[in-house]
């Protein structure tokens, strides 16, 4: 199979992912942090350098690198752990629903104010968001790279903003970590979510929360940590405050593995997939009945939309009759695409990564112009 869904999950990982993920879970069976013997320190240990390694590459104090399950465990925690009630938010029609839908259920209870902007009627989307703030504009919520488009966002121009004005920036990294340059002492990024097996080569149930030291954030889950047993109130210590429960030691190894793998290879990864999405735009928009609504981009993301046909009829036209792994429908992002006019029939996603070939990519045009000819 021709695996264009990178975006979804990354489809190809390093040896040394899969090598650490199999060796924990061969030979660690013991739980990091709950015991004194060899085995679980030696989980410990792992932990403490996928933790250290991650701060240095993004930016942050070490204990304020969290382990979740996912990407959306991690913006949840975020936004439900940073919630001032009676205070305002602004976010964008680019979001996932992994922050839309936290902060929508936050607005119904009467907790927060919201405000959801784009870039119509304003010169840029940091104008829009600068237009919106507010006395009591707590927290901005942007996404690093729109899951749809491909499109990377202003966030470090956000996060200056939002420094001055001592408001929060949280920054969904789900599409962006790995893809373009992240951190945040330099960018002013007070929260950042991650998902490992994006962009970052990890496998299924990595995710990571990172945030700045003057952030203080209520528990999200509570429950053991290994510490403070006789404590009925969770620890105020980080991460342990943070990190109720066992934790996915075999993905947090391999999330090791891929960050260091990406670390060295991103400046030259990126130019690649920006070469791979520049060259399959070209090629789409030279058809007829073609609309892309993506521009090259570091991501590896393309959209478009294929005349009158749902995206997923396409999709599952490529799948069945090409053997190739695409994405159709609403990516989870529907702010976007009412914003696009594109909630009726979705958009095909192609998501590309550098391991893709020149060659995968023609046969996936002659595949596009097949179908529009049949």
């Amino acid at each position: 199979m021709i695996y264009f869904d990178n975006a979804a999950t990354g489809g190809f990982k390093p040896r040394a992912v899969s090598d650490a993920v199999c060796t924990v879970m061969r030979y660690l069976c013991a739980n990091p942090g709950r015991s004194g013997h060899r085995l679980s320190l030696v989980g410990a240990e792992i932990l403490q350098n996928t933790r250290s390694f991650l701060a240095d590459y993004f930016g942050a104090k070490e204990d304020h690198v969290i382990f979740t399950k996912n990407c959306t465990e991690a913006l949840n925690l975020a936004i439900f752990g940073s919630l001032k009630s009676g205070g305002h938010v602004i976010t964008t029609v680019l979001e996932h629903n992994s922050v839309l839908r936290p902060l929508t259920a936050l607005k119904e209870k009467g907790l927060i104010e919201l405000d959801v902007v784009s870039e119509r009627g304003y010169s840029s989307l940091y104008e829009a968001v600068l237009d919106k703030i507010k006395p009591n504009t707590y927290l901005i919520a942007i996404t690093a790279v729109s899951n749809v488009t491909g499109e990377k966002t202003p966030f470090e121009k956000l996060g200056k903003l939002a420094r001055e004005r001592g408001i929060l920036l949280l920054v969904d990294g789900a599409q962006g970590g790995g893809h373009v340059p992240i951190n945040l002492e330099a960018h002013g990024i007070s929260m950042l979510a991650l998902a490992g097996h994006k962009g970052l080569y990890g496998i299924m149930g990595s995710g990571v929360l990172i945030f700045d030291e003057n952030v203080e954030l209520a528990p999200l889950l509570y429950g053991g940590t290994g510490s403070e047993s006789f404590n009925l109130n969770q620890p105020k210590a980080l991460p342990e405050r943070l990190e109720a429960g066992t934790l996915n030691l075999p993905a947090i190894a391999g999330l090791f593995e891929g960050v260091k793998f990406i670390k060295s290879n991103q400046e030259i990864f990126a130019r690649h997939l920006y070469s791979y999405t520049e060259f399959l735009i070209t090629a789409l928009n030279k058809m007829d009945g073609v609309t892309v609504y993506s521009k090259p981009n570091s991501s590896g993301i393309v959209s478009f939309k294929l005349n009158d046909m749902p995206s997923n009829e396409v999709a599952d036209l490529l799948n069945s009759e090409y053997d190739i792994a695409v994405r159709g429908g609403f990516h989870c992002a529907p702010l976007i695409h009412k914003y696009l006019n594109t909630q009726d029939d979705g958009l095909v996603r192609a998501s590309l990564a550098v391991q893709n070939s020149t060659r995968e990519i023609n046969f996936f045009i002659r595949a596009i112009d097949n179908i529009i000819k049949r």
